[in-house]
């Protein structure tokens, strides 16, 4: 794949990026590890892992805030737990107010309990206290979600987050890398466009295919 004029370095799709990351991650397996997932790609991520490890698999559920005009540019992240991260040279630079805000956060709330409820009916979340989380997602751009989803994880007190990953800019696993306690990424790159440049096939994960991974590892478990 030729990407902006950059031979990239790629994965086949989610499950095979899964697969790789779990060979990197097979001296946790002594730990009982809990894999959580970001849906949605990255519980397609999770489920490869957690197969592999032996290891449970739930999910956790983090929303990005888009600016309004560019949805897709993040200005921060909710997660569960009334976490609210907010890049704040990036709400100065675009000069966002208190109304900006919260419309957004209020619109992603919605969505975040929405996806809760979901994938994971009107079970709690669960209880990380002492254990080795393994926090997974399909890629990071921004960083913003995973940023929130580690914030919502700390309020658990886990032994210890190690974040993995398929791939990321640079600026972006630097950034994130002093917030967990290890961060596996084979893919870190200067020249970085979107998570979907690295992948294949990057389709899109439906609520559907993540009922069916968490069903099938539950069953498994």
């Amino acid at each position: 794949m030729v990407w902006g004029g950059i031979q990239a370095v790629y994965y086949r799709d989610r499950s095979d990026a899964g697969r790789r990351l779990a060979e990197l991650l097979v001296t946790y397996r002594s730990e009982n590890p809990l894999v959580l997932a970001m849906p949605r790609g990255g519980v397609v991520v999770g489920y490869e892992i957690a197969h592999a490890l032996n290891a449970p698999l739930d999910v956790l559920v983090a929303r990005k805030l888009g600016v309004p005009d560019n949805p897709e540019f993040a200005f921060g992240a909710i997660g569960p737990g009334g976490v609210r991260y907010l890049n704040e040279r990036v709400v100065a630079m675009l000069g966002l107010d208190e109304a900006d805000i919260e419309a957004a956060i209020s619109a992603e709330t919605k969505e975040l309990n929405r996806r809760m409820h979901a994938y994971r009916g009107d079970m709690p979340q669960g209880d990380f206290s002492g254990r080795t989380i393994i926090l997974v997602d399909d890629g990071l751009a921004t960083g913003a979600t995973a940023r929130a989803a580690i914030l919502s994880v700390k309020q658990h007190r886990p032994r210890r987050i190690i974040l993995a990953v398929p791939v990321s800019p640079i600026d972006t696993a630097e950034a994130l890398r002093d917030e967990v306690d290890e961060l596996i990424c084979p893919v870190i790159q200067a020249d970085f466009y979107a998570i979907g440049q690295w992948y294949d096939n990057f389709d899109q994960t439906s609520d559907e295919e993540v009922q069916d991974l968490l069903a099938r590892a539950s069953k498994a478990a």
